[in-house]
């Protein structure tokens, strides 16, 4: 996938967190969390996009806490993170 479909993709995913509500804290800071590694994520693009461990556990953990409750963004980071693996990141 080219650098133009993951900054495509990571401006969906911006764009539904921006939309997206968690009900309780813990969501709350993933969510946090998520906005910031996203935004870390465009800021590289176009150089050799690097993600470090623990950028990487906080896609799994939430896409593991939203997986019901935000099915539509769940499937983004997956995507994302699939991405990211293929292009050996």
């Amino acid at each position: 996938m080219s650098d133009q479909n993951l900054n495509e993709l990571l401006e969906k995913i911006h764009r539904e967190l921006e939309q997206t509500e968690a009900t309780d804290e813990a969501g709350r800071e993933r969510l946090r969390h998520l906005e910031a590694d996203i935004r870390s994520l465009r800021q590289r693009s176009g150089d050799t996009a690097e993600t470090d461990d623990p950028m990487l556990e906080r896609f799994q953990d939430s896409i593991d806490h939203f997986e019901t409750s935000h099915p539509e963004l769940t499937m983004m980071i997956s995507q994302m993170m699939t991405i990211l693996s293929n292009a050996g990141i």
